[in-house]
């Protein structure tokens, strides 16, 4: 509703949540204000702004730095005793010579809650040499059972692995560089750590994929589409898609389409086949975007000058409009949708998501016989053990094994049964073997078999034989 002609109109406005517009709602009150608009987000507000406004001047190449959002942080800063916070900064700026900004946080966020629990029930400690062994030991056991603040819950054991890490690593790199305050060994060693269950890849079924991937292949934005197939088709990593550069797509010598993926959480880059939908999809997309006017974005991890493919309007695109958004969209379209989980949230939330179409392309080729090298270089992974849990979803000595003595009508007693089920034994050396069947070696021994009866000399020859209650009954017939 416009204001009148002559109405006074007053605004209030905050930068934080922390912060209360009584105050100020109070005193345009008093000044006479008929109309008070209320601002509680001004702070993000500005900042989205101000970083839109640097995002053009940069591609106009007005300014020369690349612009960043840096939003307030959510996190409260690291506050320790002195003495332990100059080794705590100390070492967290070396970490961020080597490992991601979102490693360095969880880093971070592990010293932060020690640092808090040893001040609230040992405040005599001032130095992280005084830390012992049993300080260690009952900072973790408090780590499972002292409810978190969001979940009203003891923190799970894939949080508390990540908390008793990453403490570790500091007393051990810490006492390996030499630092002042510290114990000359690590007090909290990583065999502390809460065991975690070794899952096997949660792969999509292919009816699931039947229903939901007509659904994908009719979604209109390009970025959305290119880089769902790209994940169903490649098996790459979520960041490494966002970050595909826009000459990323190339054919091996006989046509076949393939991908170069750049260097993220490995830092190796590898070239991958692609499959012919993801390659159209991704060609539709390198026409859209080649002459692009951006200036390319540098890349934190190589230093090289980079045009991105999923951008627009200048910036990249976020993972959650990429993948989390069309697919959740998908699944709720076609029915794969659990109970949602988070507070506040979606009454459902869909099943399939683009670490599962990793998983799928992972699973796939070994259910083919595919080299376990050919998992790890299609994948990225460094290691056998990460790609050799893909073999053994499809083992196919353990269904062989699982066909021959538990199916219907297996043979379960060795070769010997196929004379017993044929009826070619005489009546004599049946009987023999229903007498002595289930006896030992030794006391076959005493009683040996008939003159002629082959299955019968093989049994009582057989260091151990295999028997189970079917073979009663096939001795029947």
């Amino acid at each position: 509703m416009r204001p009148l002609a002559g109405q006074r109109i007053g605004c209030a406005r905050i930068s934080s949540t922390s912060q209360n517009l009584d105050g100020q709602t109070d005193a345009l009150n008093v000044a006479g204000c008929e109309k008070i608009f209320a601002d509680t987000n001004a702070a993000k507000q500005w900042i989205t702004h101000l970083h839109q406004l640097q995002v053009v001047l940069f591609h106009r190449g007005q300014i020369a730095t690349q612009p960043r959002k840096l939003m307030p942080s959510w996190k409260p800063p690291l506050v320790l005793p002195p003495r332990m916070q100059a080794v705590a900064d100390k070492w967290l700026a070396a970490r961020r010579l080597t490992d991601a900004p979102l490693t360095v946080e969880k880093l971070e966020i592990a010293l932060r809650k020690f640092g808090e629990w040893i001040t609230e029930h040992h405040p005599g400690i001032v130095s992280y040499a005084d830390v012992t062994r049993d300080h260690c030991l009952a900072w973790a056991e408090s780590l499972a059972q002292t409810p978190a603040e969001k979940t009203g819950k003891p923190l799970g054991p894939v949080t508390r692995n990540q908390r008793i890490s990453a403490l570790s690593l500091m007393f051990r790199d810490a006492s390996a560089w030499e630092y002042d305050d510290v114990p000359g060994f690590a007090p909290i060693p990583r065999a502390m750590r809460p065991g975690r269950n070794s899952g096997i890849p949660r792969f999509i079924p292919d009816h699931e994929l039947d229903l939901v991937m007509p659904v994908i292949n009719q979604i209109t934005c390009p970025f959305q589409h290119a880089a769902l197939l790209i994940a169903r088709w490649s098996g790459a990593r979520r960041d490494e898609i966002r970050h595909l550069p826009v000459d990323c797509l190339d054919h091996y010598p006989d046509g076949t389409p393939r991908l170069r993926l750049p260097g993220r959480k490995t830092y190796k880059e590898r070239m991958v086949p692609l499959h012919q939908d993801a390659a159209d999809a991704l060609q539709t997309l390198i026409e859209l975007r080649q002459n692009g006017p951006e200036r390319p974005f540098t890349d934190p991890r190589t230093g090289e000058q980079v045009h991105y493919l999923f951008m627009n309007h200048g910036k990249l695109l976020s993972l959650y409009y990429l993948f989390n958004t069309p697919i959740q969209q998908a699944c709720i379209q076609v029915g794969l949708v659990d109970p949602g989980r988070k507070k506040n949230g979606p009454g459902v939330r869909g099943t399939i998501s683009a670490r599962r179409f990793r998983h799928t392309v992972g699973t796939q080729p070994a259910e083919r016989g595919a080299k376990l090298h050919t998992i790890m270089k299609v994948l990225g992974h460094s290691s056998v053990s990460e790609a050799l849990v893909y073999t053994q979803i499809s083992d196919q000595e353990v269904l062989r094994d699982h066909k021959s003595v538990l199916v219907p009508g297996a043979v379960i007693a060795g070769p010997a049964a196929l004379d017993v089920k044929s009826g070619v034994l005489p009546e004599e050396a049946v009987h023999w073997l229903k007498t002595n069947f289930f006896k030992t070696e030794l006391e076959l021994a005493t009683a040996p078999p008939p003159a002629g009866c082959r299955a019968c000399s093989m049994i009582s020859e057989t260091p151990s034989t295999v028997t189970a209650p079917l073979s009663e009954g096939l001795l029947e017939e």
